[in-house]
């Protein structure tokens, strides 16, 4: 069974976090939410309460498929604020593991130094503050191991890319159409 390891900062977009958690749980995918700060309940961008599975150190050591960073303005800053994960990033695409972000969380990557050579998108509001990249106006950019995406409507394609890339293909059709997506 694939693993997912989903990062949980404060100010995180909720959408984006519980999507991700949700359809990679329907499609098989054991799925850890870690929170960053000190204590497992997170405030998301609009005020809702998420309660992660752990903390961040309690399973930081573990074995995971893919690292998926949720965006939110306010989450994305701590998140790449954070030495631990900028280096969790840096060696998950070492290991040529998915990392997946959203929104603003590309900015994320970019402070761990892994977007010089990568394709990527991110939400329209922070796509200045990558002045030498060109980056995609796609929905979802998928470069190798990296998946990215723009924002909160996004969530659900972004996802199921990461779902197709963990379990079979035939897996992440059906709870798509179970969800009522083309």
């Amino acid at each position: 069974m694939s693993k997912a390891l989903v990062l949980l900062a404060e100010g995180a977009e909720e959408m984006e976090a519980v999507i991700a958690i949700d359809v990679l749980r329907r499609c098989g995918v054991e799925v850890t939410a870690a929170a960053i700060g000190v204590t497992r309940e997170v405030t998301a961008s609009r005020g809702v309460r998420l309660l992660a599975d752990a903390q961040l150190d309690e399973v930081i050591a573990e074995a995971f498929d893919v690292l998926v960073l949720p965006g939110g303005a306010g989450g994305a800053r701590r998140l790449a604020a954070d030495a631990r994960v900028l280096e969790l990033a840096r060696q998950y695409a070492r290991a040529g593991k998915l990392v997946a972000a959203v929104c603003a969380a590309p900015l994320v990557l970019e402070a761990a130094g892994l977007l010089r050579s990568v394709r990527f998108t991110c939400h329209p509001a922070v796509r200045d503050q990558f002045p030498s990249r060109q980056v995609s106006t796609e929905r979802v950019v998928e470069d190798g191991n990296f998946i990215t995406s723009q924002g909160p409507g996004t969530s659900m394609e972004f996802a199921l890319s990461i779902a197709r890339r963990l379990v079979d293909d035939a897996v992440a059709q059906k709870v798509a159409e179970g969800l009522i997506l083309p």
